[in-house]
């Protein structure tokens, strides 16, 4: 078996450790180190980051020919058929390579990257389609929203089908689209839907998708979506949060110019025990992603909070200070803590040895 580093260095840390508790014996600590090695070179991470980038890098090189007007007047001459007929043609382009990435899966299962990045041209090629098929469909509503919710039946209906990591992910973000635009569709594009902005409207959709992601877990066909679910649930639910805590429940610029920013002072509260919240679940769980998004915007928090309020009335080391102590008696309470646990440990096996 071969390991990262990180993977490798653990498992030699917990063969000796059991080699000195006296759980197993020299002979059988050797033959379990001598049964995996560690990988010089993580190939695998180097293969997702390259993905990653041509993903992106993909993403850009689209919007910069949306920006660009002579590109655009060139392929609107190049298709200058009517918006049904390049609907159709867009949405045959993805059918094929949908299909092609399926086969690729069945024969080349081991690409997993490779594979996912050919998914992800059928999931522009299927935007591409059903923008068309609204620019064809235009009444003159106003009610594009449903183009979004469309996009993501169909995102999710492939993304089950395949299945694909990659696909639901962009389920998740037209789901977000569809319900920031459907709501400012109903409430008339105004700044308040049943009296909330749109910051604290995703606060309540990011807390649904995270809920949401807990279901699809316990559900054994569907745990697989279980990861991507979660923290698109807590990026919409942080970020959101975050925007409260700075803007609060205010719609205009102007209201919130007119406000003090004490009467903003319990949004960031709220944020910061929504953030504490995950950080100790994420280390009663041993929940990595839950812990490093608590602390992230913990700190996202703190920091905003002293911009906001002590940047021009403290001087700057009283703050780094204060965050200074606080977290080094947050440290020495955890390490009491651990301490207990490890002297109980030694305790058992003192017993046993006795």
């Amino acid at each position: 078996m071969k390991f990262n580093k990180k993977q490798g260095q653990f498992l030699n840390d917990t063969i000796s450790q059991w080699e000195t508790n006296g759980t197993i014996t020299k002979d059988t600590a050797d033959t379990l180190k001598n049964s995996f090695s560690i990988r010089p070179f993580d190939y695998k991470k180097l293969a997702k980051y390259s993905f990653w980038i041509a993903i992106t890098c993909a993403i850009i090189a689209v919007g910069a020919i949306i920006a660009d007007e002579i590109l655009i007047d060139l392929i609107e001459k190049i298709f200058s058929s009517s918006s049904i007929a390049l609907c159709l043609i867009f949405a045959v382009l993805a059918a094929g390579i949908y299909y092609v990435g399926l086969k690729r899966r069945q024969k080349k299962p081991e690409r997993i990257f490779s594979n996912e990045t050919i998914l992800f041209i059928g999931v522009l090629l299927t935007a591409a389609s059903v923008a068309y098929l609204g620019k064809a469909l235009d009444t003159g509503s106003g009610h594009f929203s449903i183009l979004f919710l469309l996009s993501t039946a169909i995102y999710a209906a492939l993304a089950l089908w395949f299945p694909s990591k990659l696909v639901w992910l962009f389920a998740l973000i037209t789901l977000g689209s569809w319900f920031g635009t459907e709501t400012g569709y109903v409430s008339g594009w105004g700044a308040y839907f049943l009296g909330m902005n749109y910051p604290l409207r995703f606060v309540l959709f990011g807390g649904v998708l995270v809920g949401a992601s807990f279901f699809l877990k316990k559900n054994s066909k569907l745990s697989d979506f279980f990861k991507p679910t979660y923290i698109m649930g807590l990026l919409y639910l942080f970020i959101s949060l975050w925007i409260l805590s700075i803007f609060g429940n205010y719609g205009d610029m102007s209201s919130w110019y007119d406000v003090k920013q004490i009467e903003l002072f319990h949004w960031g509260v709220i944020f910061a025990l929504v953030a504490i919240g995950a950080i100790i679940y994420g280390l009663k769980q041993d929940d990595y992603t839950s812990r490093s998004f608590g602390i992230t915007f913990l700190f996202l928090n703190l920091y905003t909070k002293y911009f906001e309020y002590f940047w021009d009335m403290t001087h700057k080391a009283i703050f780094f200070i204060i965050l200074a102590v606080s977290f080094w008696l947050v440290g020495r309470k955890a390490e009491k803590i651990w301490n207990l646990e490890f002297l109980k440990k030694k305790e058992k096996i003192d017993d046993k040895t006795d």
